[in-house]
């Protein structure tokens, strides 16, 4: 609004009002937009994280449980452990290798998912200034 309030009629005073409350949902649809872009980037991060670890404890599964039970399995019975003990032992023992690193993985992918991360915390500050400029005014 150019002219000052106490020289504008009452239409211009409502016509001033409804163009700064226009212009400050505009710019706080883009404040939310661009918070929930930055967001998203953020979630899609926490994805990624979490499909690796998928993907490492499907291919650890297969790979490992193929090659390190059998190798262990062969250590152990040159020791002089029977060969179904061994195996069985083998197979415990890389089981928990493998799912613990899985675990880990995709912890670490869940945690870009919790609490705050996906809150729009500038937009709704922004929007409670605004509510409180706005009952200030009228």
């Amino acid at each position: 609004m150019a002219s000052s309030s106490e020289n504008s009629s009452l239409p211009q005073l409502i016509s001033g009002l409804v163009e700064d409350i226009t212009g400050l949902f505009r710019k706080e649809i883009n404040l939310a937009k661009t918070e929930a872009a930055e967001k998203m980037s953020s979630a899609v991060t926490g994805v990624e994280a979490f499909a690796a670890g998928l993907v490492f404890a499907i291919a650890a599964i297969g790979v490992l449980l193929a090659a390190l039970v059998r190798g262990l399995t062969a250590f152990l019975v040159t020791r002089g452990m029977s060969e179904p003990s061994a195996d069985a032992i083998s197979s415990v023992v890389v089981g928990i290798v493998v799912a613990l690193v899985a675990w880990g993985l995709i912890s670490r992918g869940l945690a870009a998912f919790r609490g705050n991360n996906l809150n729009l915390d500038r937009t709704s500050a922004s929007l409670k200034r605004d509510a409180q400029i706005i009952k200030e005014r009228t």
